[in-house]
């Protein structure tokens, strides 16, 4: 009964979300354009399946995904027996930071907008960008970058040093790349904090920070997807030079020249 009480809440407020979109989008197309709307059947079905998506998406998030990420933090937490902020020690978290490494990875390369992109990426291309490739290089920047962030929450060192050093990094790498592969890399970045990897993060942060002595969800517990979105970076670009670098030493090698 709960369920069935959460999802009809959910889909309210999905309503509430999406109708005023779909109000915009018709005014400007019957008002402005002064055009009717093509393949109107088509429309309504997609209007309907959205909101459900988004509402059996939202309750999913509430009633599963979130509870799995604080559950799986305490658990691991629980093994440091640390109970005030004076026993917290770094090394006895790597359990954590194994399984944060792991939820990023598995998270950035089941998201469907990095699909998206790495096959746009290599039809456009012509198949110089491969698709998997692309996705294995997101995939581990987000595992470090997730995984770091989880370090950061449990020793309780300030975020912005990390950020700025790691952008700092970004920018050294982006002197050096192939100007064609850095718009790519940046978007990867993006793409990969969206609707798989974003709730799960959010969610071991927030349990990681809840259940380490001394450390607050609203002041460590968010700032892991700033993470997840940067180090995707790094990894793309460093992934473009050892690519360059590998074919150039192929091209130079003797006998390869016709």
């Amino acid at each position: 009964m709960s369920l069935l009480l959460d999802l009809a809440n959910s889909l309210g407020s999905t309503l509430r979300d999406v109708v005023p979109i779909v109000v915009i989008l018709v005014v400007f197309q019957v008002l402005v354009l002064r055009q009717r709307l093509p393949r109107l059947k088509q429309i309504i079905t997609g209007f309907v399946l959205v909101v459900l998506g988004l509402s059996l998406f939202l309750v999913g998030l509430n009633d599963a995904l979130f509870p799995i990420g604080e559950t799986m933090a305490a658990q691991l937490t629980s093994s440091s027996g640390a109970t005030n902020v004076d026993q917290v020690r770094w090394m006895d978290y790597m359990m954590v930071y194994a399984f944060a490494a792991a939820i990023g990875f598995a998270t950035a390369v089941a998201e469907p907008a990095l699909i998206a992109v790495s096959m746009k990426a290599q039809t456009a291309s012509g198949g110089t960008i491969d698709a998997w490739g692309l996705r294995i290089a997101v995939a581990f920047g987000a595992a470090i970058g997730v995984s770091l962030g989880c370090f950061r929450i449990v020793t309780g060192t300030p975020l912005q040093w990390y950020i700025m050093g790691i952008y700092i990094v970004v920018m050294i790498l982006t002197i050096f790349s192939n100007r064609t592969i850095m718009p790519l890399a940046y978007d990867s970045g993006g793409v990969t904090t969206s609707t798989v990897t974003v709730p799960v993060v959010a969610a071991l942060g927030l349990g990681l920070a809840s259940n380490v002595p001394g450390r607050s969800p609203l002041v460590d517990g968010f700032g892991l997807i700033a993470f997840t979105c940067a180090f995707p970076i790094m990894t793309v670009l460093g992934y473009s030079l050892i690519v360059s670098r590998l074919g150039k030493k192929k091209n130079d090698q003797p006998g390869l020249e016709e």
